[in-house]
């Protein structure tokens, strides 16, 4: 009986010419209105011509009737053809807002700025594809829309992390606050999560604009928010890295000791490992020099020349005719890690150039050709280099905390040997102290005094980098496992690690590929290695990407774009900080309804 229905129920082909119908995606369609029938039974084909077409249709025979259906079957392809292709170009014209959305967003560009896009396409289509003029004009990009697109985007993203943060095994925070232009107090949380394929991704997980205070517990709470709006548990936050702030490294009022203690409260097992960004303290190591004084000196120098317009353009003139190498000085910013470096050097290479421009102007230059002055600007200047390219090596997304590690401990090793050579007055690795050595006598050269200096400076590193030396085990399990020694490695790893150490292939990898990439290569019957290398792999060394955050904070929210609103700039820094995971363009796409819109108009 189902097969006799079935059967009864199959289009027949003769029913094209007695009834004006043909089959289109398993539906009748009556080919002279285009309407649909439910059931694919004669009857109702029937009933459906007789009552709207038989009239107009009787007087046809069959070879007329076969004629008219043909035509008929050619205009209904043509009409699916023409809507296919219009259905195309209106989704690559959401595509195309879409795309313009984010690159507007990643050059921190205002979202009226689509419409100047739009109105340059159009001029240039007009010379280049003119037969393309509607498809450009389909493309909206109206301040509204962009900003629309702009909110889109970020979700979408931040759809896509909280997917990965499923297979999350490990992960870190790093946390930071600066304001913006509007004096809002903005906080940045990034994470960084291995998988348990050993893969790494760090984004963007928070930013939070704090409008009132940001004590301790006020900034856990975002934080909280944050780890809990994506769904993570809290038994796998392995690291935290902060700025350093009392208000973020408070043992018991401070994000530090409240993370610890909501851990506590959710029995985590786990120990949380803190981390004082490693940049930050890099920089303040720098202070136990005490050479402000020669920094002051050199300040006012330069805001003397630079400070009035007038004094500017004759210094500037004044190298000119002297055939300087350099057109100018820098400004001196605190804020800039590597504006320091940068001013001494400039202020040494052009030290007599300055003196004799400041005599013109009746400046007392007796201070800057003092011999010992000279001393110490040289010295300051190579201590302020080195240090300098210690900080560029620590910069960086995507940077291992064993790398950074290692960077520190290859720069205090370096200390020592310059101290060593600073004692028996050879500054081989100071060119600034070399050069001014050779000009004035060895015995006035202070080399006992900069000895000094570089012995204070290897104290202030150990002691500011001791959370790091307590964690060198872990380090080298991950850097260099098969020189770890397994006497002093943790207990439940040391088998493990034998197996590892006794294994030939494995240590051909590691050979191979380095010791990044080394961790994905060991196998699944090593799972407290593999835990171990999670964890250590997930680690924030610095909190560089929210300082670099910030930076584009202030290229977005400007004095002129203080109206910006808090989820627009979210979203937007969402998009320009995204580095492993790329908007969903397609299924953003699919998901609205094209408008095709004018110069003018918005969604």
């Amino acid at each position: 009986m189902a097969k006799r229905k079935a059967e009864n129920r199959s289009f027949l082909d003769k029913w094209e010419a007695e009834y004006l119908f043909t089959y289109v995606k398993d539906k009748p369609v009556c080919l002279v209105c285009g309407v649909n029938v439910a059931v694919s039974k004669e009857y109702n084909i029937r009933r459906h011509y007789e009552t709207k077409h038989h009239d107009k249709y009787k007087d046809l025979d069959m070879t007329q009737r076969s004629q008219k259906v043909e035509e008929m079957k050619r205009s209904l392809v043509s009409q699916q053809n023409m809507f296919k292709k219009a259905t195309s170009q209106s989704e690559a014209a959401v595509k195309a807002s879409y795309i313009v959305a984010a690159e507007i967003a990643k050059s921190a560009r205002p979202f009226n700025e689509g419409e100047f896009m739009k109105k340059c396409m159009m001029k240039v289509c007009d010379l280049v594809c003119p037969e393309k003029k509607q498809a450009f004009s389909n493309v909206n990009l109206s301040r509204n829309t962009v900003a629309d697109r702009t909110c889109d985007l970020a979700t979408n993203l931040y759809d896509q992390l909280m997917e990965k943060g499923k297979d999350f095994v490990a992960f870190s925070l790093a946390v930071d606050e600066s304001c913006d232009a509007s004096d809002t107090a903005q906080l940045s949380v990034f994470i960084r999560g291995v998988d348990s394929n050993l893969c790494v991704t760090e984004e963007l997980l928070g930013f939070k604009s704090m409008h009132g205070t940001t004590t301790g517990k006020e900034i856990f709470e975002e934080v909280s928010k944050c780890v809990t709006e994506i769904k993570l548990p809290w038994d796998k936050l392995v690291g935290l890295t902060t700025d350093g702030a009392p208000a973020m490294c408070g043992k018991k009022s401070g994000l530090v000791g409240m993370v610890r203690e909501k851990m506590r409260e959710e029995n985590c097992g786990g120990e949380l490992t803190v981390y004082h960004c490693i940049i930050h303290q890099e920089a303040l190591c720098a202070k136990a020099l005490k050479m402000e004084h020669v920094m002051t000196t050199v300040t006012q120098v330069v805001n003397f020349i630079r400070a009035k317009g007038l004094n500017h353009r004759q210094f500037k003139s004044f190298l000119e005719e002297c055939g300087s190498e350099y057109a100018d000085v820098p400004y001196h910013t605190e804020v800039r890690w590597l504006s320091r470096g940068k001013v001494l050097n400039r202020c040494f290479e052009l030290r007599e150039e300055i003196c004799q421009f400041l005599e013109t102007k009746g400046k007392d230059t007796a201070e800057l050709r003092e011999q010992k002055f000279l001393c110490e600007l040289a010295f300051l200047c190579d201590i302020s280099s080195h240090l300098d390219a210690l900080n560029l090596q620590l910069q960086g997304r995507g940077r291992i905390i064993t790398d950074m590690y290692a960077a520190v401990r290859a720069f205090k090793t370096k200390l020592c040997l310059w101290e060593n050579q600073m004692l028996q007055g050879n500054p081989c690795h100071f060119p600034c102290c070399q050069s001014i050595k050779a000009q004035i006598s060895t015995a006035v050269f202070p080399c006992a005094q900069f000895a000094e200096k570089l012995s204070v400076l290897a104290t202030e590193f150990s002691r500011r980098f001791a959370d790091f030396d307590a964690q060198k085990c872990k380090f080298e399990l991950l850097s260099n496992p098969f020189a770890v020694d397994v006497e002093n490695a943790p207990t439940k790893i040391q088998m493990e690690l034998i197996e590892l150490q006794c294994n030939d292939t494995l240590k051909s990898k590691y050979d191979a590929v380095g010791a990044a990439q080394f961790p994905r290569f060991i196998p699944d019957t090593m799972p407290q290695l593999r835990t171990q290398a999670a964890q250590m792999l997930s680690m924030f060394g610095s909190t560089y990407l929210c300082e670099q955050l910030f930076s584009s904070m202030k290229m977005t929210k400007t004095t002129h774009r203080r109206r910006l609103t808090d989820e627009h700039l979210r979203s937007i820094l969402r998009i320009s900080s995204a580095q492993s995971l790329s908007p969903d363009i397609d299924e953003l796409a699919s998901k609205k309804r094209c408008k095709v819109s004018g110069l003018g108009t918005s969604d």
